[in-house]
């Protein structure tokens, strides 16, 4: 299927790679606390073909942006080429989420045809102590400019971490020198539990946080600082939407810490059960707002946009989001979709309240 340069988002799919080992040992990752990373690697159930047809655009009602993250390295397994490639033939944009070391499935990704590659996007996380650590700098930036080159769209996303702090000036100059601009930061939280708290994972208090991490000036932090532990009480269309989808299983849930799941890989001409949170988000906050509030599962919410979150201008002038990529991140799902009237809002919280 050819893409569209005038592409509008219908639909959000956060899909989730059921691999828990990992290349890298990050002392703040929970795959490394809860030594996930001696697991071995996962067996799917269902083929890419099965994939392909479960999540085409005629069942999903439209070109979807999917984002493929594992536990720990979405691209060990090497059945993720093909599972990358068949849901780029469907005509979707995708992001990889990555730790950048795996080479050979960058080779085997640069292959694609460059229509493909035009609607592929990596965010290459930036873990700079174990990449310094185990001098693995010039493979990480390597497979970087690969991508960049072959036609693909990028990121580079740090976690930030307080073991980090003494070498922010030079983790920040080595991403000017080689990518062209200074990496976009995220907010990493404690999930110690599930749903109380969530507070964010520093030993400083909050406002040395952000000004130690500001240097930056990200639009990510920005933004996950506003929304960080403000409660969403509005009407979300996550799970109408948005979902949330293993490829290991074939469940889908409406989002995080909602109990509804249904398998969609057993038949993929069946009609996706897809019904809204409403107003009953069980989170604390939207630990991943700045995909799910900057895309527009709650429409009401005046926000940037998932380009600025992902994108940065380079010194040259460049920037690492394409065109084409950089347009429909741009858009919001209430493009593609439709509000309900506050009647039918009012009928869905009495009809499902408590039970999301």
């Amino acid at each position: 299927m050819n893409s569209r340069a005038d592409a509008h988002i219908k639909r959000f799919i956060d899909l989730y790679v059921p691999v828990t080992t990992c290349t890298l040992h990050c002392h703040y990752c929970y795959v490394y606390q809860q030594r996930l990373f001696m697991n071995k690697l996962p067996e799917f159930r269902y083929s890419p073909d099965v994939v392909q047809r479960a999540l085409s655009v005629e069942r999903l009602g439209g070109i979807c942006l999917i984002n493929m993250c594992g536990g720990g390295e979405t691209l060990l397994p090497p059945q993720m080429t093909d599972y990358v490639r068949v849901i780029l033939e469907n005509g979707h944009y995708v992001t990889v989420v990555t730790n950048g070391t795996v080479s050979k499935r960058f080779e085997e990704i640069a292959a694609f045809p460059p229509e493909l590659l035009s609607r592929l996007h990596f965010k290459f996380s930036y873990h700079y102590l174990e990449l310094k650590q185990k001098n693995l700098f010039p493979l990480f930036f390597n497979n970087i400019r690969r991508m960049r080159d072959a036609g693909c769209s990028f990121t580079l996303e740090l976690t930030p971490n307080d073991e980090t702090i003494p070498y922010i000036n030079e983790l920040r100059d080595l991403a000017v020198c080689k990518l062209g601009a200074p990496c976009q930061v995220t907010i990493a939280r404690s999930d110690v539990s599930p749903l109380r708290d969530k507070p964010i994972l520093t030993e400083l208090d909050h406002e040395e946080f952000y000004k130690v991490w500001g240097v930056f000036d990200s639009d990510m932090m920005k933004f996950k600082r506003s929304i960080f532990g403000v409660k969403r009480k509005e009407f979300c269309y996550a799970g109408l939407w948005s979902f949330v989808l293993d490829l290991g299983t074939g469940m889908m849930s409406q989002c995080y810490g909602t109990r509804r799941k249904w398998p969609i890989f057993d038949d993929p001409e069946r009609p996706l059960p897809l019904l809204p949170v409403g107003y009953g988000c069980p989170m604390p906050h939207c630990y991943n707002g700045h995909a799910y509030l900057t895309l527009g599962n709650i429409p009401e919410l005046d926000t940037i946009t998932y380009a600025q979150i992902r994108n940065r201008r380079c010194v040259d002038g460049s920037e690492w989001l394409k065109p084409e990529v950089k347009a429909f991140f741009s858009g919001k799902l209430k493009d593609s979709n439709q509000q309900y009237p506050w009647w039918r809002k009012l009928w869905h919280q009495l009809r499902y309240r408590g039970k999301m």
